[in-house]
């Protein structure tokens, strides 16, 4: 006696095996995929991950003048002569003065030009290493100033506040790795190129400055003569105190 299944049974026979083999297909397939680390090319040395470039720059000087007083005061006159210094110690160019044209204090700002190159010259600065470029002022209610401006070498970093990552807890790789979060380092890396006199310093030590020849020629001719080349204290130097507490 032959048994027979109707087309809806061997239908529903077939349902339980193939859920089965799409289990198994997804089951490989996941396991081929590899996480991606979107965060292994970011250093950990935060010296890396914001450097400090060295590049050129303007130095500005802002002169505030009234409308009716061309001079300068004693403390702008102070302001264009430390500029000036400025100017001969780290400037890569020329000095750049930029005058207020058809401004309400226009007149009284070309009288103080004049001034301010005659400050300038005075300080060494020659004349043809100076110029002045007229600037159009939008807001007439707004005092127009006279700006000074040289180009010089610069150290810079950052910008600092980037946040390309939660710093709570997310499924980001960079969380569960423990990496240093983007943003540390950057306000020190910029504060210290803030601070640095000599961009050069950064990258190379500065040469060795001359001996002191006469403190040396001392300190040799009391060796030659068989004497004791270091200072000699007085005995209240030697014997003085700074506190008496704990005695």
């Amino acid at each position: 006696m032959t048994s027979t299944c109707s087309p809806q049974r061997r239908r529903q026979a077939r349902t339980p095996f193939r859920l089965l083999m799409a289990a198994g297909i997804a089951l490989s397939v996941s396991g081929c995929y590899v996480a991606k680390d979107t965060t292994g090319s970011i250093p950990d040395d935060y010296r890396k991950r914001h450097p400090i470039a060295i590049k050129e720059g303007d130095r500005t000087v802002e002169i505030f003048i009234g409308k009716s007083r061309g001079s300068l005061t004693p403390s702008q006159r102070a302001d264009v002569a430390a500029f000036a210094h400025s100017w001969r110690r780290e400037s890569t160019g020329g000095i750049l003065i930029d005058a207020p044209a058809a401004a309400p204090n226009g007149v009284a700002a070309s009288e103080a030009v004049r001034e301010i190159r005659s400050i300038l010259a005075a300080a060494g600065v020659p004349p043809q290493g100076v110029n002045i470029r007229p600037y159009e002022v939008r807001d007439p209610a707004k005092l127009a100033t006279v700006r000074l401006n040289y180009p010089r070498m610069m150290a810079e970093a950052g910008p600092c506040g980037l946040w390309p990552h939660d710093l709570g807890a997310s499924t980001d790789t960079s969380y569960n790795q423990n990496r240093p979060y983007w943003n540390l380092g950057c306000a020190n890396q910029r504060n210290l190129a803030a601070m640095v006199d000599n961009p050069a310093d950064l990258v190379q030590p500065r040469p060795e400055t001359g001996v002191y020849a006469a403190r040396r020629s001392a300190a040799i001719e009391k060796y030659r003569k068989g004497e004791d080349p270091s200072g000699k204290y007085s005995a209240a130097y030697e014997n003085a105190k700074l506190s008496d507490i704990g005695k």
